[in-house]
């Protein structure tokens, strides 16, 4: 997909999605912090699909990460997308957290990173 997310179309409408990917989620011990309605949020000024941004944090990994790295906090949470592109497919999209903790270039974060990105790959294959 790019250097900074992977996804996957996903043959569900989006509130299915949505719905599959917060329980995949919490399988994996991540919880949704945050959810953005970007679609109501950009009504105002441009009409577009669904598409809301769920706010994820494994509270284990999160913890670690933050001692390893104080800053940390700015990198945090793992964003996962559920949209509808123009022509009506669902697509569900995660932040890539080795791509975006790689910037912080230390070795036991990296090793988070993996662990992360390894439960957000088995959320993808779950929905």
């Amino acid at each position: 997909m790019s250097k900074y997310a992977f996804g996957k179309t996903v043959n569900m409408n989006f509130e299915q999605a949505l719905d599959a990917v917060t329980q995949a989620l919490a399988k994996e011990g991540f919880g949704v912090l945050t959810e953005i309605d970007v679609q109501a949020t950009l009504k105002k000024n441009l009409d577009r699909p669904p598409y809301k941004i769920l706010g994820a944090c494994n509270p284990q990994f999160a913890a670690k990460a933050l001692e390893a790295e104080p800053q940390i906090g700015a990198l945090l949470p793992c964003n996962v997308v559920v949209r509808n592109d123009a022509a009506g497919k669902t697509i569900v999209e995660f932040m890539d957290p080795d791509a975006v903790l790689e910037l912080v270039q230390r070795p036991e974060i990296g090793k988070i990173a993996a662990e992360v990105r390894s439960r957000l790959e088995r959320v993808m294959a779950a929905i």
